[in-house]
């Protein structure tokens, strides 16, 4: 049976999703969770830079990949990420 068939974890929910990447941002960009609102702006509000956009897709990517088969960001999308 393949791989993807075997997913253990059940669907992911948007706050599980802000969970994660609130976690990984503020340990990306060493600065405390409660700074990364829904609102903020990543480099604005956080003071990231592109480097870190990479960090934190690259994270993402590899935490939600195993528990979304096939979950990836196009790198073309990177620029509308916010």
């Amino acid at each position: 049976m393949p791989a993807e068939t075997h997913v253990a974890h059940g669907p992911i929910g948007p706050d599980e999703v802000y969970r994660i990447l609130r976690e990984r941002l503020a340990e990306i960009l060493e600065i405390d969770e409660d700074r990364i609102k829904l609102e903020s702006s990543f480099t604005a509000d956080l003071d990231a830079d592109s480097l870190a956009l990479i960090e934190l897709v690259e994270a993402l990517e590899e935490e939600l990949g195993e528990r979304t088969v096939g979950f990836t960001i196009d790198d073309e999308d990177l620029g509308d990420l916010r």
